[in-house]
C-alpha cells in the first residue's frame, strides 16, 4: 500500500517470490482491500458461527443420559436438545460410548411372564395326558385361524434405536390395523379336516 500498487501487481510479485506457494489471488485481494481500509494485521477476525465443542466428560455424560432415556432420538435431535453441534454428538455415541443404530427384530407376539407361564402348565398337562391316555390324540380336534390384515409397519429407520455391541437386539411386536379383510378358520382331528 506504501507503494501505491493494485491488488494485481502485489498478488504477481507476491506470484514470483513464491511461486506455488504464494496465497491464492482471492486472498491477496481481500489483504490488499483490508490494507486500503486501515487493517495492518492478517489474522482472522473472530466471527460468529457453529461453536466447536470438545467432547468433554460432562457433554458425555450428557448425551448418555439423554440416549438412555429415549434411544429413537436421531443424533439431530440430541444436538438440538444439548446444544452441542451435531459432528461431536455422533462421535461421543459412535467412538466415546461405542454406539450405533440397529433395527428392532420384529416378532409375531411379545408374550408376558403370566402368558409364558399359562402356555407351560398347558403343555406340561398335556404331556401327562398323553403318557396316561395312548389313543389321546385320536380323540383330539384342534383348530387354526389366518387373517390377512391390512397393516401399515413402522419402517426400519423408524425403528432404530442406539445401543451399545454388547447390549442385546431389541424386540417389537408387529403392529397391525384393525380391519380384518380375511378370515379363514379351519378345524382338524387326526384324519384330517373335520370342518
Amino acid at each position: 500500500m506504501k507503494r501505491n500498487e493494485n491488488a494485481t501487481e502485489t498478488y504477481e510479485k507476491l506470484r514470483r517470490a513464491y511461486g506455488e506457494h504464494a496465497p491464492s489471488r482471492t486472498q491477496v485481494f481481500r489483504w490488499h482491500k483490508a490494507f486500503l481500509n486501515g487493517s495492518e494485521g492478517v489474522e482472522d477476525k473472530t466471527r460468529c458461527g457453529r461453536l466447536c465443542t470438545p467432547k468433554t466428560g460432562e457433554n458425555v455424560t450428557k448425551v448418555r443420559d439423554l440416549v438412555r432415556s429415549d434411544r429413537c432420538l436421531t443424533v439431530r435431535k440430541m444436538s438440538r436438545v444439548l446444544n452441542l453441534n451435531r459432528q461431536t454428538v455422533h462421535e461421543i455415541l459412535t467412538f466415546e460410548l461405542g454406539m450405533q443404530k440397529i433395527c428392532a427384530k420384529l416378532v409375531l407376539k411379545i408374550l408376558t411372564n403370566e402368558q409364558k407361564k399359562n402356555r407351560r402348565n398347558m403343555c406340561l398337562e398335556l404331556l401327562e395326558r398323553i403318557e396316561n391316555d395312548k389313543i389321546f390324540f385320536k380323540h383330539v380336534i384342534t383348530g387354526d385361524e389366518t387373517r390377512i390384515f391390512e397393516y401399515d409397519p413402522d419402517t426400519k429407520r423408524q425403528i432404530l434405536d442406539w445401543h451399545t455391541r454388547i447390549s442385546p437386539r431389541p424386540k417389537k411386536a408387529r403392529m397391525s390395523k384393525s380391519k380384518i379383510k380375511i378370515m379363514l378358520i379351519c378345524f382338524l382331528d387326526s384324519q384330517g379336516v373335520v370342518h
